[in-house]
């Protein structure tokens, strides 16, 4: 099954993603980014193409939004300090851990991207790790639906 899955995406945690893993079906979690903002490197929609879906699609890249979410990123920065790596390579790795049947496609424009990318299956995280991971970009903190009209209307929804 393919779907959008990250640490800034977590619908399917309590019924679909065990579902998955009980019948073994494998998932694709696209967009393990968060589109991008689990990098750290989208502060502000300036950073941003003007013709870019995110602007007017979703509403968690919206000025207001995209503000009271970089606190998520801020946490992100200290716990992936600890571990000498990116957000964006701790973001990928507690994708990883999701189960051996969960497997992230990032997409990356550049090279040295898709080189973190590779080098965030080598990070180990603990289960501490992953509670305090969690603790610090709980489901409910994320400010902004995942679509907006005009991203459902793209999609045809």
């Amino acid at each position: 099954m393919q779907t959008e899955w990250s640490l800034w995406s977590r619908d399917i945690e309590t019924e679909v993603a065990p579902l998955c893993a009980e019948l073994g079906i494998g998932v694709v979690a696209y967009a393990p980014l968060g589109r991008g903002f689990l990098t750290g490197t989208i502060t502000s929609t300036a950073d941003l193409e003007v013709d870019d879906f995110r602007r007017t699609g979703q509403p968690r890249f919206s000025e207001e939004n995209l503000g009271r979410n970089l606190s998520i990123v801020a946490a992100l920065e200290r716990l992936a300090a600890l571990h000498e790596v990116t957000t964006g390579q701790l973001a990928l790795a507690w994708v990883h851990h999701r189960g051996e049947h969960v497997v992230p496609i990032p997409g990356t424009k550049h090279r040295a991207h898709l080189e973190q990318n590779v080098a965030a299956t080598d990070l180990e995280l603990t289960v501490e790790d992953l509670e305090v991971l969690e603790a610090a970009v709980p489901p409910d903190a994320i400010a902004g639906a995942r679509y907006g009209e005009a991203g459902l209307r793209m999609l045809n929804l």
